[in-house]
């Protein structure tokens, strides 16, 4: 092939290239994208609905239902920086362990603060009783564990849950520093349809 007919060809790829690139950027031949109508798809009223759960992180019991996966690389951290462990707590009623059950807080928290204790928190509060069995919310923020009420975003969810958005308060209701089991108060309040 010739220095010319490659230039040509290359003049030509690329005139299609910008013209599917051009098309996209206009908005036209979009099919993968459409604009639906909220009341086929179930969408009633919004709502505002609160819960008060019970959250138990528990490392110390045969079957703890909090494990350390990333041990912090530094044994100096006063902080634990970049330690990660795994949940799934059961989220009860009341403070007691004993009491009914809920759901469970399925996810994982960092220690992300350097010069404070400060969490990242990423967990699916996923609720096992009555209508919102099988729903989820999903929470995603930051724990500045030892203020007295912390508050982290509501991000989503599922099921019941669709589209949810809203916040959680958590505050530590008892914690054993020796063995790093906590009960913690959450209040969460969800605007969902």
């Amino acid at each position: 092939m010739s220095t010319e007919a490659r230039v040509l060809s290359t003049i030509a790829l690329q005139s299609i290239l910008l013209t599917l690139l051009s098309s996209f950027v206009t908005g036209e031949n979009q099919d993968f994208v459409r604009t639906l109508d909220r009341n086929l798809h179930g969408f009633k009223k919004e709502k505002l609905t609160h819960f008060r759960v019970y959250w138990h992180d528990i490392y110390s019991a045969p079957n703890p239902t909090a494990m350390p996966i990333v041990r912090p690389p530094s044994n100096t951290s006063a902080t634990l920086f970049g330690s990660i462990s795994m949940i799934d707590d059961p989220l009860t009623e009341k403070p007691e362990l004993s009491s009914k059950l809920i759901g469970r807080a399925q996810g994982f928290y960092g220690s992300a603060g350097q010069e404070e204790t400060a969490l990242l928190m990423a967990m699916n509060f996923v609720f096992l009783q009555g209508k919102y069995n099988g729903s989820t919310i999903s929470i995603l923020g930051r724990n500045h564990v030892f203020s007295k009420v912390r508050e982290m975003p509501v991000i989503g969810g599922s099921g019941l849950f669709r589209f949810a958005r809203g916040y959680a308060q958590a505050s530590t209701h008892s914690f054993d520093l020796k063995s790093g089991d906590a009960v913690v108060e959450y209040n969460v309040y969800v605007l969902h349809y």
